[in-house]
């Protein structure tokens, strides 16, 4: 048993590194996308884009079904079982394509936009392509080949920017946009499929399917809720402020919250199917998940805390003069703080298939965030963020708190591990404010290398405070350990 847990620990470990190797290289790409992207389209063109997103991406939930998670948890996965599941998700990819193709005139009559008909008809096809790849990228996950999953993951966002880049360069304004989407899913089966390395069979009677079907079915609908509630602010600026107002706010979202999804998704990637070896073990699950929240917290939660506070100088280089988002930025830096304090349930809810507990804390937590986005929009696009990220504030310690109602997770260390983050990222904040105030006036391209500085100093000052220290050097250790592994493995 402890031979089998160390094997688990240095899989998580390499994995982690691996996943977040590929992931940094994803968002390098997704910042170069914005900072190019942004140069060459209007905010009306993204506008529109995320009017169609905000509305039929929704379908992507029923696409997946949670059938890629309930693969992933299973403790037994036939070959049989696996055909089936992709024939599902690829069938229901399918009817959900042509139910976007019927609902093209509706949701161009709810934003009035008439543009929008031609656009969803054609995001359309990502729904076949995405639903056909589901399964390939669960196998390459549940079988820890995350390398695999790691190229796949990379080529296809990159390949994608680069068509976009020439079809905007050529006068396609929105259409590039839509040809990034499309690319990107395309490639993103094509790798999956291949380096998976193995084709569907036929459907077949008589497989058991019934656990998966009820672990996705409750699992969706825990998605669609905070799917829907994630959602509520694009859908609320498109229709009551308009595409420019949409596109806006949509950068802002761009430059933030996209590439910090893709740096904590991989974390699930990783632990998911270590936590779901472990759920027995109460002791190594707590340990296991103390020292998730450390890793996260230490790494984004400072991170964050640095754009925050260098918001303005940041937005000045990445997306030129022309955008003025800085303040939207800095306060979803806030709410990707508060967010990535409690992220750690979230694995713990599906390893041990929690899916009917995680689906009513989302709808308490949904509710909130929809009354205080709802009351930001009266203000604007910054109304927005300040709902948003109020929102996030509210929720992050009842999150903690009602999943360890559900485990037998002690959330005391969690709570205190939360506060030991939110002092260091609060201080790397500050001292990246202080830093853009007194260079107010500079050229970005020397604000924010002497903002980063900055906080990296206010973070090493913050080592002399003991707990602080011993969090810092178990996460080094982990990465150092990791790091080790995978070179004298290779």
């Amino acid at each position: 048993m402890d031979s089998e847990r160390r094997g688990l620990g240095r899989s998580a470990a390499r994995g982690g590194m691996v996943v977040l190797g590929g992931q940094g290289v994803r968002i390098l790409v997704q910042v170069a996308s914005v900072v190019v992207l942004s140069r060459l389209l209007t905010p009306r063109d993204y506008g529109l884009v995320a009017m169609v997103l905000a509305v039929v991406a929704v379908a992507e939930i029923f696409r997946d079904f949670g059938l890629s998670t309930a693969a992933i948890q299973a403790k037994a996965l036939t070959r049989a079982q696996q055909s089936n599941l992709w024939w599902l998700n690829a069938g229901l990819g399918l009817a959900l394509a042509l139910l976007a193709v019927a609902a093209a005139p509706l949701i161009a009559a709810l934003y009035d936009e008439p543009a929008l008909t031609a656009l969803t008809m054609a995001m359309a096809g990502m729904f076949v392509l995405n639903g056909m790849a589901a399964q390939y990228r669960a196998d390459l996950t549940r079988r820890l080949l995350f390398t695999r999953l790691a190229a796949a993951e990379v080529a296809a966002p990159l390949l994608a920017l680069a068509t976009a880049t020439y079809a905007a360069a050529n006068g396609a304004g929105y259409w590039a946009l839509v040809v990034q989407q499309v690319v990107q899913s395309a490639v993103a089966l094509t790798f999956a499929g291949l380096l998976a390395g193995w084709l569907p069979g036929r459907p077949r009677r008589g497989v058991e399917m019934a656990g998966f079907l009820r672990f996705g079915w409750s699992l969706a609908g825990t998605q669609l809720i905070n799917y829907a509630a994630n959602h509520i602010d694009s859908v609320l600026i498109g229709t009551r402020l308009g595409a420019h107002e949409l596109g806006t706010y949509n950068r802002a979202w761009q430059l933030l919250m996209t590439p910090l999804g893709q740096l904590r998704a991989p974390t699930t990637t990783v632990a998911l199917p270590v936590l779901s070896r472990i759920r027995d073990d109460p002791a190594l699950t707590q340990l296991f998940v103390q020292r998730g929240q450390v890793a996260l917290g230490y790494s984004l939660g400072a991170g964050l805390g640095l754009v925050a506070g260098a918001a303005a100088p940041v937005c000045a280089l990445l997306l030129g003069p022309a955008w003025d988002v800085a303040g939207i930025v800095a306060l979803l830096a806030c709410a990707g703080l508060f967010q990535t304090l409690a992220y750690v349930g979230y694995w713990v809810y599906l390893a041990h298939g929690l899916t009917t507990e995680l689906r009513h804390y989302t709808l308490v937590a949904s509710a909130l965030k929809v009354v205080c986005v709802v009351a930001g929009v009266q203000y604007g696009v910054t109304g927005v963020a300040v709902g948003y990220a109020t929102a996030h504030l509210l929720e992050w310690p009842l999150s903690l708190w009602w999943i360890s109602r559900r485990t037998q997770l002690r959330v005391g260390p969690l709570y205190l591990g939360a506060a030991r983050i939110l002092l260091v990222a609060g201080t790397v904040a500050a001292s990246a404010y202080a830093t853009a105030q007194a260079l107010d006036g500079q050229h970005p391209g020397v604000t924010v290398p002497v903002c980063v500085m900055a906080g990296a100093a206010a973070y090493a000052l913050l080592l002399v405070v003991p707990p602080i220290r011993r969090d810092v050097m178990s996460l080094v250790v982990t990465v150092r350990g990791a790091l080790t592994r995978k070179l004298s493995r290779d």
